[in-house]
């Protein structure tokens, strides 16, 4: 199989990690509405006796855009109790591309993008064609996700059942597999009906319940995107999604399950204003009449058209003001990024601030106006560090961690999973060890 090994068992650094076995509390009331299901797949053939043993389900919660500067300021009273009873992060750092996709997919993958294949929001393959977020087709295509496996997956392999609010990669059945429930991304869906929906799948009976389930919101990254951060309308959104946090903290405490679930709350990347004189456009670019524009943004990628790879690197690699490009082979090691098939064989990255843009694109009749906020820079810029903050029975309290990459949370749902962590993967176990209450260490 593509995306390295993906059988379970002790690998290095495990020692530390052991079955975690909790009691579950009884819940009330069965599930309103009924999610979009995917059928059993080979996944059930191989599940592991026991799976019903009782644990406190984990939760991941994914609050799209949120900088790990967020907490504490008067616009997250409810995540900052989270984050005081429990542990946070002094930050997390995103894998390159710090994009919406790619880090999603690390986070449940324990697997850096260049090696799960998720490289961007938009992507060219040279048998699939093109990928854009916005392409349910493509989105729901597991052909485009198989070089890694999702935690869901090694759950379902070993008997666990799962259930995503709007997790990328869950649309589409990987190897054959999907969560056993799930629904396709709605953002006009409100932040309370999201909330309400994953409480019913912990309404249901205990030989139904998931054990491990997701939820999403994406307010703050829209705020952030279009007024900057730190702008009223990014506090505003801020404020929309810590409410929402809320309605979750009382929905579980209403069913006894305050102390009984295991939180995860993460976010994919931070967000950086976005300077308009500093806007590089390809048209301005030398040689890009050589070159099939991949995507644009905080990165760009080009692939040379039939026969001109060496004219095109000749013209493009070097620095074009605030940004610079390579050929993917000589993208700096610190990014560990440029050997999947899927990178362009020209990737540029802007500086922090800066964009590479189409003036065609801009100036098209209606088109939206420019991004006042961005991320995709390079993970290592302050901006674009991440939230982490978690709590639950079988996490430590009162901790704060320091800054880690965000390719160590994997191996951490794992061991609340119950699981032992997956061989070959990026994500170390023991970077994230402390984050567990002393007893499951």
């Amino acid at each position: 199989m593509r995306g390295g090994t993906r059988m379970a068992g002790p690998g290095p650094g495990t020692g530390g990690f052991r079955w975690l076995a909790c009691v579950a509390m009884l819940l009330l009331a069965a599930c309103a509405g009924s999610p979009r299901e995917a059928s059993p797949g080979a996944a059930a053939a191989t599940a592991t006796p026991g799976a019903e043993t009782a644990r406190a389900p984990l939760l991941l919660v994914s609050l799209d855009g949120v900088g790990a500067d967020a907490l504490f300021k008067g616009d997250t009273p409810r995540l900052d109790a989270v984050a005081r009873r429990g542990l946070r992060s002094e930050g997390m750092r995103p894998a390159f591309p710090s994009l919406t996709f790619p880090n999603h997919y690390t986070l449940v993958t324990g697997l850096r993008p260049d090696r799960h294949g998720i490289i961007d929001n938009r992507m060219s393959d040279p048998q699939l064609g093109r990928f854009a977020l916005s392409d349910r087709n493509a989105v729901g295509d597991g052909r485009w996700w198989q070089d890694g496996e999702p935690i869901w997956a090694t759950a379902r392999r070993h008997g666990l059942r799962s259930a995503t609010m709007f997790w990328p990669g869950s649309e589409a059945p990987i190897r054959g597999v999907q969560p056993d429930h799930w629904l396709p991304y709605q953002k006009s869906m409100p932040e309370a009906e999201r909330v309400a929906r994953v409480q019913a799948w912990l309404d249901l009976p205990a030989a139904e319940r998931p054990h491990l389930l997701t939820l999403y919101f994406e307010a703050v990254d829209t705020a952030g995107h279009a007024h900057g951060p730190g702008s009223p309308q990014e506090r505003a959104a801020m404020r929309t999604v810590d409410a929402a946090v809320g309605l979750l903290l009382d929905g579980l405490a209403a069913r006894g399950l305050d102390d009984g679930v295991n939180l995860v709350f993460v976010s994919d990347h931070g967000m950086e204003a976005v300077d308009p004189a500093r806007t590089v456009f390809i048209e301005d670019l030398p040689g890009i009449e050589l070159a099939e524009v991949v995507h644009i943004g905080s990165q760009a990628g080009f692939n040379p058209l039939p026969g001109q790879d060496e004219a095109l690197a000749r013209a493009l690699v070097g620095r074009h003001g605030p940004i610079e490009c390579w050929r993917k082979a000589d993208l700096p090691a610190r990014l560990g990024f440029g050997t999947h098939r899927r990178v362009p064989a020209i990737y540029c990255l802007a500086d922090p601030g800066a964009r590479i843009e189409s003036r065609a694109r801009r100036e098209r009749p209606g088109a939206p106006p420019p991004n006042r906020g961005a991320h995709g820079y390079d993970p290592a810029h302050p901006a674009m560090a991440a939230l982490f903050v978690a709590d639950g029975p079988d996490l430590a309290d009162g901790a704060v961690l320091p800054a880690f990459d965000n390719v160590h949370v994997h191996p951490l749902l794992m061991a609340l999973l119950g699981l032992e962590p997956l061989e070959g993967l990026d994500g170390d176990p023991a970077v994230l060890a402390p984050a567990l209450s002393a007893g499951k260490r």
